[in-house]
């Protein structure tokens, strides 16, 4: 009788011992099914937002956020439109065909001289523009001097064109009537231009700058030696979207942010990505992404957004009293940017972001 307790005992203690260890399992299992790295549960809904591009490296965020899924993961049921220039790009934005996009620095800022509410939300690109000449003719350009009596081709409205003609002001040249300037529709009419010998340097920006070598063309100069730090390819939206669909935009800026993680962290895979929407090779494009011309980074940079009016209001590129900095909203970033800490608080990149912002929006 002895006997048989011990016997139901120990079937007892085995069973108990089973059902912890299942639960240990179960508990395993769930926490291996929560969502990845910078990923909380997706929201019930899903909000469509429609965003305008241009074929080119510095809008990378647009493309890794739409093919590693963090749009759709932060809500997000976003379609992606291609543009040749910034104007029309902003043209859609302004009719209400798009939610936002981003298509410069200068564009947008004359857009808001003229009157159109769009508002800065956050970064896309700084830098990386480029003056591109025939090897024979470059030497001539490397001072602004050397640009009187030039015919220039450019892309009407691109942000390298308002740099390039800031630092001709600045030098004590009147670009206005020094200098002949080709307003022409794309950068490769630029590159052809310039090949043709109808202009006798273009104004490009990353990838066509590399094109540009590739085609036997060589870079004189790059846009950050005319203004250092100069920023381009603001993300824009109306105002009255804002602030009727805030929700929409906050969702944004988190798969913005998550992005951005990813591209400085996954270098082969980015460069596959970007080589789905820029049509260049593997070595280009890797140039273009890291070659430390261009920088895409989230962060609305509205100290820099200032600066850039500022100084086109000095080199008469603009004429405008309106007060920009209310066109600055760096709530929507900063929300986003304190949730994905909230998710992941030990993430660098995030901290980074965050000391930064610090620095460029305060």
């Amino acid at each position: 009788m002895h006997k048989h307790r011990l016997i139901i005992a120990s079937v007892a203690i085995i069973l108990i011992f089973s059902l912890l260890l299942a639960g240990c399992g179960q508990q395993k299992a769930d926490q291996s099914a929560k969502p990845s790295s910078g990923q909380a549960s997706p929201p019930a809904d899903k909000i469509k937002f429609k965003i305008g591009y241009l074929p080119a490296v510095g809008h990378i965020l647009y493309f890794v956020a739409k093919e590693k899924g963090f749009y759709e993961q932060e809500g997000l049921d976003v379609e992606l439109f291609q543009f040749t220039n910034s104007g029309e790009g902003l043209n859609a934005i302004k009719a209400g065909k798009l939610d936002a996009g981003s298509f410069g620095t200068a564009a947008p800022q004359v857009f808001i001289a003229k009157g159109t509410p769009f508002v800065d939300i956050g970064g896309m690109q700084s830098e990386g523009h480029a003056v591109v000449a025939k090897p024979e003719n470059a030497g001539q350009f490397s001072t602004p001097q050397g640009f009187i009596g030039k015919k220039v081709a450019t892309v009407r409205l691109a942000t390298g064109d308002a740099v390039w003609r800031s630092a001709m002001s600045k030098a004590g040249i009147d670009w206005k009537n020094q200098v002949t300037i080709q307003e022409l529709d794309s950068p490769t009419a630029v590159l052809e231009a310039v090949k043709k010998g109808a202009a006798d340097a273009g104004l490009v920006w990353v990838p066509f700058s590399e094109m540009a070598e590739q085609q036997g063309l060589k870079i004189v100069t790059w846009s950050s030696e005319y203004m250092d730090g100069h920023v381009c390819c603001r993300v824009v939206a109306l105002e009255d979207k804002l602030q009727s669909n805030k929700e929409a935009y906050i969702r944004y800026a988190r798969a913005s942010i998550r992005a951005y993680d990813f591209y400085i962290n996954n270098q082969e895979e980015t460069l596959a990505i970007a080589g789905k929407y820029v049509k260049l090779d593997k070595e280009l494009l890797k140039k273009g992404l890291y070659g430390g011309r261009i920088h895409s980074i989230p962060d609305p940079d509205k100290k820099r957004f200032i600066a850039f009016w500022e100084a086109m209001k000095a080199a008469g590129y603009i004429q405008s009293d309106i007060d920009i900095a209310k066109h600055v909203n760096t709530e929507i970033y900063k929300t986003a940017l304190d949730q994905l800490l909230q998710r992941e608080p030990q993430n660098a990149t995030y901290q980074k972001l965050a000391n930064d912002y610090q620095v460029n929006d305060l």
